[in-house]
Order: structure tokens, then C-alpha cells, then sequence
């Protein structure tokens, strides 16, 4: 486990700290907080963010928002390149007020690179870069492709989410999660209705969809995705049709060329 270090935040005259960090796969960060506001983005690879009550799938065609304040840890899926921009309170404020997943168009995604790549010799290109990064940041397409995480002291649960998310698999059953949460199946299925509101079998399915959308757009194909998860390739497809309204091919064609899906 390790905790990232993040650029001096003590001077809240600065408008932009830009950070570039490289994180090798499996990593995880565990829970922190900033008083700034923060952008995640990673040019490559893919990990979840976790904040209080949900998880979220991140891709490179998304970035998430992170108002000043709120707690968030990272897995890291697959070896990231990661670009992030911390705001100051007075900044963050023109922002979303609560946690957002955001899509990373071409000039979005090329305002945020040069953003972190580019030095204070020219401080007016610099304010210009800035205000309309935060124009194309409010713009954003916003995103729903979240799984809701438990808020809850018994570790139990917890263990076995994380343990899902790490690997979301038909192939392991409840019974052997439940194993190895160190709880009875019962205890357990009484902890999913009553932290999350839902049974086991749906909240996976919800991990396997954020997981199958974010592998999807890296362009890993369906029936690579589908057997890693434990499903032949068209009963694979006919959960995510059924459940996002679009086969998983169409979905992955669509993110690729921008269309709204």
C-alpha cells in the first residue's frame, strides 16, 4: 500500500498544480483527502477510484472530478501514466460540487497534458490554458458507470467487494468469497441488503459492467472480456444488452468514435 505525495498545497495564490506520476499495476493508494480539488487522469491504463460510497471504473477516455475535501484511494488496474490537476478552493468552486466522471475529449485531453507539461516562463499562456481547461471541464459529458461501496466498520464486507473488484469472475462463487471474507453466506447477504441495497449476484454484475465499459474502450475485445469474467461470449452479451440497452460491441464502436450511447 502506499499514499501518493502531492504537489505543495499550501499556497492557495498558485491557480493550478499540475502533477505527472507513473503507477505500476496493482498498486493502491490508500484513502486520503486534499483541500484542493483535484483531476484524475491517466493517459494510459485503467484504475478504480474509490470515494466513501461508490466506486469508480476509470479508463483513459475519462477523467474524474474530486472536490476539495472528499476521500478517495486508487487501484491501479494496468500500469498508469497519470496527469492530474489539483485546484484551489476559489477555483474548484466554478466546478462540480460533488464527485463526477467526465469524458476526456481530444482537446480536453490534450489541455490537461500540456497543462502538466508546460512551465511558469510564460504566466499569461499558462492563465489562458487554464480558463479554458475549465470551460471544457464544465462542458464534459458527465458519466453514471458507478458501483455503490459499503460505508460500514465490519471489514468482512469490505474484503469481499474489493476482492470482486480485483477480479469479478463468475467463477468464483459467493460460498468461496464469503470463505475467504472470513463470514457466513448468510451474515454476508444480510450485510449486502442492508449497506448496499441490493444482493451480491447484482452488485457484481454492476462491477463486471464498469469493468467490461472500461475494458471496452481500451479496446479489449468481447470475447476476451467475456471469458475473463466466466461467461461464453453471447451470454456475455446478452447481460450487458440487457442491462445497458446496447450490445457490447456497439458500445465499444461508439466510445471509440465519440458517438452518445
Amino acid at each position: 500500500m502506499a499514499l501518493a505525495t502531492p504537489p505543495d498545497l499550501s499556497d492557495s495564490a498558485v491557480p493550478v498544480q499540475p502533477l505527472a506520476r507513473t503507477y505500476p499495476r496493482g498498486l493502491y493508494i490508500e484513502p486520503h483527502q486534499h483541500e484542493w480539488g483535484q483531476l484524475l487522469y491517466a493517459v494510459s491504463g485503467v484504475m478504480w477510484v474509490d470515494t466513501p460510497n461508490e466506486a469508480l471504473a476509470v479508463p483513459p477516455q475519462r477523467a474524474v472530478w474530486l472536490p476539495p475535501g472528499v476521500p478517495h484511494g486508487i487501484r491501479v488496474v494496468s500500469d498508469l501514466q497519470m496527469r492530474n490537476l489539483y485546484l484551489p478552493q476559489a477555483t474548484a468552486s466554478t466546478l462540480d460540487s460533488t464527485v463526477q466522471v467526465l469524458e476526456v475529449g481530444r482537446l480536453l485531453r490534450e489541455l490537461i497534458i500540456t497543462l502538466v507539461e508546460q512551465t511558469d516562463e510564460q504566466p499569461a499562456y499558462s492563465e489562458a490554458l487554464l480558463s479554458l481547461t475549465l470551460l471544457e471541464l464544465q462542458r464534459a459529458r458527465r458519466t453514471v458507470m458507478k458501483v455503490p461501496m459499503p460505508d460500514t466498520p465490519d471489514r468482512r464486507l469490505l474484503n469481499l467487494c474489493q476482492s470482486v473488484m480485483a477480479n469479478p469472475t463468475l467463477d468464483i462463487a459467493f460460498e468461496q468469497h464469503a470463505e475467504n471474507a472470513g463470514a457466513s453466506v448468510r451474515t454476508l447477504a444480510r450485510l449486502f441488503q442492508g449497506e448496499l441495497g441490493m444482493g451480491f449476484a447484482q452488485w457484481r454484475r454492476q462491477v463486471q459492467l464498469a469493468t467490461s465499459a472500461a475494458e471496452l474502450i481500451q479496446g479489449v475485445s468481447v470475447s476476451q472480456i467475456a471469458r475473463s469474467m466466466g461467461y461464453s461470449p453471447s451470454s456475455f452479451s446478452d447481460m450487458f444488452r440487457r442491462e445497458l440497452g446496447v450490445s457490447p460491441s456497439l458500445y465499444g464502436q461508439g466510445q471509440a468514435s465519440g458517438a452518445v450511447l
